[in-house]
């Protein structure tokens, strides 16, 4: 859809990554993705979503960020960490989720060690920032084939947190975590959310 100009000129759409179409993906990607984030809510919300997309496409997932709104009770750790055998009996039966068992478990052991690395570490958002010294890696791709699936960086990452008890986080989805909430920057340089994040503060 092109926006119309005052004076009634259309004006053509801005150049976005090529993966950003469609209802649920174009949002997520002009107002979301790659803006750093420091909210340890909207931390654990993502990690709850990317670790239930294990085998999945993201749009998949997006569409039932609602559900898992929901179901994971505003995305509040402290409330899911206390979710017992009951609860996870609930969820298997909730359309508004992926209804995999592993996953919800996965969820909740999660919780757990979240508040692990909160305890110690006073948030999760001084413990993730700190593997980019509080900075964002701003990448230069010109070509999306360029993206790597996972790096040094998310190896390292992941083998941290599965020290700590995570799990389905494995080195490619604590890169997409890493993309997601800023700490990388993986926009198209020809993408216009690259120019305006490439700049912004962490």
């Amino acid at each position: 859809m092109r926006s119309v100009e005052p004076g009634g000129a259309t004006a053509p759409e801005p150049e976005r990554c090529g993966w950003a179409a469609g209802e649920f993906l174009q949002p997520y990607h002009d107002q979301e993705w790659g803006v750093p984030v420091h909210d340890d809510r909207r931390h654990f919300e993502f990690l709850v979503l990317e670790s239930a997309q294990a085998g999945l496409s993201w749009v998949t997932i997006l569409k039932r960020r609602d559900g898992y709104r929901e179901a994971f009770c505003g995305f509040d750790p402290e409330a899911v960490a206390s979710y017992g055998p009951a609860d996870v009996e609930r969820l298997l039966g909730d359309p508004g989720i992926i209804r995999n068992r592993r996953k919800v478990e996965s969820a909740i052991t999660n919780a757990q060690a979240f508040l692990e690395i909160r305890r110690e570490f006073g948030s999760f958002d001084n413990y993730i920032w700190d593997f980019v010294s509080g900075v964002p890696i701003v990448n230069t791709w010109g070509d999306e084939s360029q993206i790597p699936a996972e790096t040094p960086l998310s190896k390292h990452v992941s083998a941290d947190l599965r020290r700590r008890g995570f799990t389905f986080l494995g080195p490619v989805v604590c890169y997409a975590h890493l993309q997601a909430t800023g700490l990388v920057m993986d926009h198209m340089t020809s993408c216009f959310r690259w120019s305006e994040l490439k700049g912004a503060d962490a």
